[in-house]
């Protein structure tokens, strides 16, 4: 892919790629200079490092081979949301080295020692550069269109509550709960209809009858209400991820010689929507994988979601509904090593999409599931997105900011970082399933994540224990010499442009950093659902 970045543009320099468009990035990324110029710390020293590889399962030795160039100050937030992004960056990082190594054929029998898997140095700049990526991208020049009108915080009768109407149907369903007709009004003078109906109502009874209507609103909770709510509850019980092996079926092969990437030959089946399943999966493309996303074609999709996080996939349309859908389908799964779902728990498996059912057709499967609210509680059929998920658990409340009229009102951290924090640990999950098969503990794998749990290790300030302590983690703090600099943040060394069937695009270069691995993905993202339902 092109390597035109926008620093490039303006005055900077670009970055030169190799002939099949990866190249080594280092630690450097960006050039010397203030703002490339910081303190590097150990995993020791970072928060949550050591907690998501063990969540991981990960040996623990080979953490020191982890290291991050730190930039205070990004992602700036009251709980640790930088640490939660480094983290999970950095823990997957490390287990695609892990595998690069063993694949290389660094390991006869075991693990890899530590001294052969690559070193791992994730950057601040970049974690915090694609934890954003949404906000940097462009298309052509045009921005994102963002949140739509009626996705926000609302007052009501006895406190806040959020919405999510940024798909048509979820839009029309709330306004349908909610008895406001949309009678040709402007979005300004629906908003205003909306907001009196809502300061009449319980937050609590309008996020009950929205749900029951088939749309999405939550309502504002501190982090101690929501432990006592038994959803709160139940994600207080759960880990941070959950891996199960479903039988002991031997690892299914990869077919042809390993080429520079650790994925390379394995065939991902992407059945994601939005932001934190697509980004697990972009990041397995970004490794090698020939990642094929799958789209129901009565399901809408945003056209910058999609050029944001179909970054090195394919994209098809097939409707599992129909005979001919199934049968497409199962052609496809005869050959896929990993199948990733980023539906409600139970959602698919009337298509035979149940992880069992997956196993028993196509023994040695890697499967990852991912959902808003996890898969055991009485939320666990919701529907559920990042904002929302923020609302619930309490990190709305953490974040809350002066309103207009000087009260408090419910904020938003600066990115969408449980998301992105998840589909990267869900990323890592795959590959260190795979790690782990190919080191003789077969069987085909199921791997589940959840928003929630996510949130839960945020609150708890990275802890390792359930529920934590309820106290931000500690960031670390470069010398305090001045050598470091206090430059603001310039996020374009990890900003790059490249021509695609969706126009010029800018986007954010991806964080994950080790020794020889890939700085980017080999292809732009074409139109949703052109490519064939066929593997490569």
């Amino acid at each position: 892919m092109e390597r035109s970045s926008p620093a490039a543009t303006d005055g900077g320099a670009a970055c030169p790629a190799d002939p099949d468009g990866a190249d080594s990035r280092t630690a450097t990324a960006g050039g010397p200079g203030p703002e490339a110029v910081r303190a590097v710390r150990s995993a020791s020293e970072l928060p949550g490092v050591e907690h998501a590889w063990t969540a991981l399962g990960g040996d623990a030795a080979l953490l020191e081979r982890v290291s991050c160039r730190v930039r205070p100050g990004l992602l700036p937030a009251r709980l640790p949301v930088l640490g939660l992004a480094r983290a999970t960056v950095a823990a997957c990082s490390l287990a695609a080295a892990e595998l690069s190594a063993l694949r290389a054929g660094n390991s006869s029998s075991g693990a890899a020692a530590p001294s052969r898997v690559p070193s791992v140095q994730v950057d601040d700049g970049a974690v915090a550069t694609a934890f954003t990526s949404e906000r940097h991208l462009r298309t052509d020049g045009r921005s994102p269109a963002g949140f739509a009108p009626l996705s926000r915080f609302w007052h009501t009768a006895d406190g806040w509550l959020r919405t999510h109407a940024n798909y048509p149907h979820h839009r029309a369903r709330l306004l349908s709960a909610l008895g406001v007709g949309e009678g040709g009004r402007e979005e300004d003078a629906l908003a205003e209809a909306v907001a009196t109906e809502l300061a009449q109502r319980a937050a609590t009874e309008v996020e009950e009858r929205v749900h029951a209507a088939g749309g999405l609103a939550v309502a504002v909770r501190s982090a101690a209400e929501w432990a006592e709510h038994p959803q709160g509850a139940e994600a207080a019980r759960r880990p941070l991820l959950n891996t199960a092996r479903m039988d002991q079926a031997p690892p299914l092969p990869l077919p042809g010689a390993f080429g520079h990437r650790p994925l390379h030959s394995v065939r991902v089946l992407d059945l994601t929507r939005v932001i934190a399943g697509p980004v697990a999966t972009r990041t397995l493309a970004l490794l090698g994988a020939d990642v094929l996303r799958v789209d129901a074609p009565q399901l809408p999709e945003q056209p910058e979601a999609h050029a944001d996080t179909g970054m090195g996939k394919r994209s098809a349309l097939l409707d599992l509904s129909s005979r001919a859908g199934q049968a497409a389908f199962e052609e496809l799964l005869q050959k896929a090593h990993v199948v990733i779902t980023g539906y409600r728990p139970g959602a698919l498996d009337r298509f035979g999409l149940a992880p069992e059912s997956l196993a028993d057709r196509r023994p040695g499967i890697v499967v990852g599931q991912l959902s808003a609210w996890g898969t055991h509680g009485p939320w666990r059929r919701r529907r559920g997105f990042d904002s929302l998920v923020q609302t619930a658990s309490g990190i709305a409340f953490e974040e809350r900011r002066p309103g207009p009229g000087g009260e408090d009102a419910p904020g938003a951290l600066p990115a969408q970082a449980l998301d992105h924090g998840t589909g990267y640990l869900l990323a890592a999950a795959v590959l260190r399933s795979l790690t782990e098969q190919r080191l003789g503990r077969g069987g085909s794998v199921l791997v589940r994540a959840a928003l929630t749990q996510t949130a839960e290790w945020l609150l708890g300030g990275l802890s390792a224990q359930p529920g934590g302590s309820r106290t931000p983690a500690p960031e670390p703090v470069p010398p305090a010499d001045g050598s470091p600099g206090t430059a603001p943040y310039d996020p374009s060394p990890w900003l790059n442009q490249t021509r695609s069937p969706l126009g010029r695009l800018r986007y954010a270069l991806p964080p994950l950093a080790y020794d020889g691995g890939p700085s980017d993905w080999s292809r732009p993202p074409g139109a949703l659902g052109a490519d064939p339902v066929a593997w490569w």
